[in-house]
């Protein structure tokens, strides 16, 4: 949407402009009108607009000095001019003044429609030659009403400053762009500066000239001198930068940089001043971290895991680690969740923990975001054993069928914990719950089962070849564990089955 001024001292003209600027469906919006120069002056220093209509002959002051005035305040500002055929002379001289084109009383619908179409063109193809370096990184309703002049994009490199929220503060939503712009101006003052809210939540870029290397020796004197800025707003910030000039057409790759210096370096206590030219890595800290929380969510060691989870927060806390760290935390935890959860639709389910979880980092205090941390793993916690109750039961069954069909082989607890993508020891107390036995013994029982069910069904085989079926290591084995299941050798049990009348109820 582009603004239009109209400057003209003949009301019937001025209403008849406005009427037909407004009913014309282009994207612009009447801003101002005026019926004298003097008085169209004073509104564009007031509120720059894109477009001038203007008589040529006006009171106080007339369109010819209007627009040679206003292209001092706005020097990419399209002019039309509208005059009579008795003011040709000066149609001539404001062409000298770069005016796009020229209207002639009486103004009719057409050809003022033409004018504006190939007017809003130029304007689009220039707005979007200039906005290219800014899409994908400023914050894009931003975009859509932002303004930048000539004076902006008469040096094509300048110096770039990253501003972000230092974790567990107060926000930054409540602070007002235009209202920071105008504070940083008194920083960067007497070097212009602009500030762009980006498309990520509470990040800024400060955008400035390089004269402003003039005024701090380092990124960092510079840095410093912002955050106090800010401080004394209530606002504590993370920065990163750089003072080595950024060609526009490089800013995306520039903030890159930037950004991932930012989230690589961040701590929780000390706010991040980063001079990315000498950025270090440090080293990673409780590398075991993680995969020991993965760990025991998939344990179900809710108790366990919230003690653990407590004390590394603390801890995290007083060795001011890295504020990524919770973000890759929260993110594993999340995953973990999902996956112990066996969900159908566990990519939608990871989508949506995670979400949870990153809003636990935009809390305004550390306290704040540990009490809310726990509380929600307790809740995921719960959550995860309701379905693991409901769902014991079929995974024992699962287990007990596969078990049956590997009566005549050898099978682990480990290969069952495969088989069922859990723990072996969740795989232990899953047949404990429901056996009250171990894996062993009631492995071992149904193999002892099916021997006695052989021996009542073929009498005639021999305890050798019961010992090769059911997969034991030899028949001496096998005997003593037969009889430690029934009470009888295999060759005992067998006379006790001839001798029992056909017919006869009762185990033997």
């Amino acid at each position: 949407m582009y603004s239009v001024l109209i400057a003209e001292d003949s009301k019937p003209i001025l209403r008849n402009i406005k009427m037909l600027l407004e009913s014309s469906e282009l994207p612009i919006r009447v801003a101002a009108t005026a019926s004298n120069g003097e008085e169209a002056l004073a509104l564009l220093r007031q509120q720059p607009v894109d477009i001038l209509i203007t008589d040529i002959r006006m009171p106080k002051m007339d369109g010819l000095a209007l627009i040679e005035q206003s292209k001092e305040i706005t020097p990419e500002l399209k002019v039309v001019l509208v005059s009579s055929y008795s003011d040709f002379e000066y149609t001539r001289k404001a062409i000298n003044l770069q005016v796009f084109d020229y209207l002639l009383k009486p103004v009719e619908r057409k050809s003022l429609i033409e004018v504006m179409e190939r007017m809003i063109g130029q304007l689009n193809e220039t707005r979007e030659d200039r906005l290219a370096a800014f899409r994908g990184i400023v914050d894009p309703g931003f975009l859509t009403d932002m303004r930048l002049g000539d004076d902006f994009f008469a040096h094509n490199t300048k110096l770039v400053l990253l501003i972000g929220r230092q974790p567990f503060t107060a926000r930054f939503a409540a602070a007002e762009t235009n209202a920071l712009q105008h504070d940083l101006s008194r920083v960067c003052s007497p070097h212009p500066c602009w500030l762009f809210p980006l498309d990520k939540p509470e990040r800024y870029l400060l955008l400035a000239e390089e004269g402003l290397r003039d005024k701090y020796s380092s990124a960092s004197e510079c840095m410093s001198a912002i955050s106090a800025e800010l401080q004394s707003l209530g606002l504590q910030a993370c920065m990163a930068a750089s003072l080595q000039p950024v060609e526009l057409a490089e800013l995306r790759s520039h903030y890159e940089k930037l950004e991932q210096g930012m989230a690589d370096e961040l701590r929780l206590a000390s706010p991040l001043l980063l001079d990315i030219q000498y950025r270090f890595r440090q080293s990673r800290e409780d590398d075991r971290v993680i995969p020991t929380f993965m760990e025991m969510i998939q344990q179900r060691h809710k108790e366990q895991f919230r003690l653990k989870l407590a004390e590394l927060l603390r801890r995290w806390r007083s060795d001011n680690v890295h504020a990524a760290r919770l973000e890759e935390l929260l993110v594993a935890v999340s995953e973990a969740f999902a996956n112990a959860s066996e969900s159908d639709n566990e990519l939608s389910e990871l989508a949506e923990l995670e979400a949870e979880a990153r809003e636990l980092l935009e809390l305004d205090s550390y306290e704040l975001f540990c009490d809310s941390v726990l509380e929600w793993t307790d809740a995921q916690f719960d959550l995860l054993l309701a379905r693991t109750r409901k769902s014991a039961e079929e995974l024992f069954a699962q287990i007990e069928n596969h078990m049956e069909l590997h009566k005549y082989s050898q099978l682990s607890m480990t290969e069952l914990a495969k088989k069922f993508h859990v723990s072996p020891s969740y795989i232990s107390r899953i047949i404990k719950r429901y056996t009250n036995s171990t894996f062993v013994h009631h492995y071992m029982k149904m193999k002892i089962d099916e021997a006695c069910r052989l021996i009542r069904s073929k009498p005639e085989m021999k305890v050798k070849e019961l010992s090769d079926a059911l997969s034991f290591s030899d028949q001496h084995y096998f005997s003593k564990v037969f009889k430690e299941y029934t009470g009888y050798s295999p060759t005992d049990f067998k006379e006790k089955v001839k001798a029992k009348p056909d017919g006869e109820s009762g185990e033997v």
